[in-house]
């Protein structure tokens, strides 16, 4: 499935955060990111990013999609990270 992931997070917790999304998503922009995970893996980042939020002040925020053709996807201005398809 194709995931779109935001987080606001504490200060304290934010690089701990960025680790973990970028071992399974790639990096879009400050706090965004996006990729293909299975749903095991999806459930996995779920339950590692809940040990590093303190849930009552951080937020993870997921969208999901059951494929990245579904979505329009417009930017405008520069892109802060782009994603090259190389063999």
């Amino acid at each position: 499935m194709y995931i779109i992931l935001v987080y606001d997070i504490g200060e304290k917790r934010v690089v701990k955060m960025l680790k973990l999304c970028r071992q399974y998503l790639n990096w879009i922009q400050n706090s965004v990111f996006e990729g293909e995970l299975t749903e095991s893996q999806l459930r996995e980042l779920k339950m590692k990013a809940k040990k590093i939020m303190v849930q009552e002040v951080d937020s993870l925020i997921i969208f999901t999609s059951r494929n990245e053709r579904w979505l329009d996807k417009e930017v405008i201005g520069k892109e802060k990270n782009e994603l090259d398809n190389f063999i």
